[in-house]
């Protein structure tokens, strides 16, 4: 039996969505391959009685760059967005004790979302050299479908930027995949359901 072949048709409303986030940080100034050095850990060995402790050879992994330009301007960005858009216009920049900087992109059941946000992973790679995102879902059930729903594209984006994501779901027994998420310079895509991510004792998530 053949493999199936599926073609997907782009929607304006899903390319204009994937615009209206990519615009929000208009003068961003592309940066790639920004390293960090990933915590090894330890291997503890007997010499003469002696416990020493000794470290591996050091491991960089690679991260997205900082913002290059001030949230004033991402503020800017976004509202005027925001009035192209005909949509209300923020009066402050949303932020939390996690993140800088919250945008809220609201599209109905059954439009797309997956395939709109996993396209915007490959448009901030192109436009601004971001590679590593997580993408939190509600549910185990909702977590298994995106991770389908990106295998199922992975084909039709390869076509449309010659680059492929690489996606896995997080799970903190196995943390295989998370060690490559972290080096690899590829566009690379970590699943992980509320619950893990909010997990706190022998089941806190890793990173």
């Amino acid at each position: 039996m053949s493999e199936m072949n599926i073609r997907f048709k782009k929607q304006q409303y899903q390319l204009d969505a994937v615009a209206s986030v990519v615009e929000c940080f208009r003068g961003q100034t592309k940066v790639e391959g920004i390293k960090y050095r990933v915590d090894p850990g330890k291997q503890e060995s007997s010499q003469r009685g002696q416990q020493e402790i000794s470290y591996e050879d050091e491991v960089h992994g690679l991260k997205n760059s900082d913002f290059t330009i001030s949230q004033e301007q991402i503020f800017k960005n976004i509202q005027n967005i925001q009035r192209e858009q005909n949509i209300p216009v923020s009066e402050k920049l949303q932020s939390n004790s996690v993140a800088n900087i919250n945008l809220d992109v609201e599209m109905e059941t059954g439009t797309g979302k997956t395939y709109v946000y996993t396209r915007t992973c490959f448009e901030l790679n192109r436009q601004y050299g971001w590679n590593k995102f997580i993408i939190v879902v509600p549910s185990v059930a909702i977590r298994e479908g995106v991770y389908q729903s990106i295998e199922l594209t992975r084909e039709h984006f390869k076509e449309e930027y010659a680059k492929q994501v690489k996606s896995f779901i997080y799970n903190s027994k196995d943390l295989t995949n998370l060690e490559s998420f972290s080096t690899d310079a590829g566009i690379n895509v970590m699943i992980i359901n509320v619950q893990a991510f909010n997990a706190t004792g022998k089941d806190a998530r890793k990173a």
